[in-house]
């Protein structure tokens, strides 16, 4: 391959999650007075840190939401993850291939550690990612569309950002893959009809990955 690390986003590109939480998270906006789409939520939060949803929602209402929202939202997502959290189709496959290759990949999250080993555990992707090579917005002071979090990472793992790719499927995680001097490849199994613009390439099935980065 003619990348020397893969770098993942992790809701909606390895764990199917997007739809999960995203439906949670409208609910809950909507509940505390902030009507809130499951479409809405998609275009304003997919791949954002929460801090995005306090920043919209004080700068578009003026107020700020409870202090606990936070811990409540991850609480409710998190046991939605144990009852409902799969892999996303294929993504086990593509691990495969870039071991048995020799490439190596980590994960780039805007969620918090606790949920992307919440996520991992339940979907059995906890045995392709080690702290070693699991990185999340809550190692650098700014996240997505910012890009600190994939600098990071790559410093992390020892490859220069030239050499490095992301796989993203939100428009957040695009820009901030192509501002840290990234080639990025667009998955779209959820936003085809919108791909992220900016993107190398776009992909809807993770079996088209592996021909995408030689």
């Amino acid at each position: 391959m003619r990348y020397e690390l893969v770098i993942f986003d992790n809701d909606g590109v390895l764990v199917d999650s997007e739809p999960i939480s995203n439906t949670i998270l409208a609910g809950y906006l909507t509940e505390l007075g902030h009507p809130t789409s499951y479409e809405d939520s998609l275009r304003d939060y997919m791949g954002a840190a929460v801090h995005r949803v306090h920043d919209l929602v004080l700068q578009r209402t003026g107020k700020r939401l409870p202090e606990d929202f936070d811990d409540t939202l991850h609480a409710r997502v998190f046991a939605a993850f144990e009852r409902e959290l799969v892999a996303v189709d294929g993504v086990t496959e593509v691990l495969g291939k870039l071991v048995a290759e020799g490439v190596p990949y980590c994960v780039a999250s805007s969620g918090s550690h606790e949920r992307i080993r919440v996520g991992h555990r339940k979907t059995g992707l906890d045995l392709w990612f080690r702290e070693g090579n699991v990185f999340s917005a809550q190692d650098v002071g700014r996240g997505k569309p910012a890009p600190d979090l994939f600098l990071h990472a790559a410093e992390r793992m020892g490859v220069a950002p030239e050499r490095c790719v992301v796989v993203e499927d939100s428009p957040l995680g695009v820009t901030a893959a192509k501002a840290a001097g990234m080639d990025v490849y667009g998955f779209t199994a959820m936003t085809a009809a919108e791909k992220p613009a900016g993107a190398k390439g776009y992909f809807g099935s993770m079996a088209e990955l592996p021909e995408l980065l030689v």
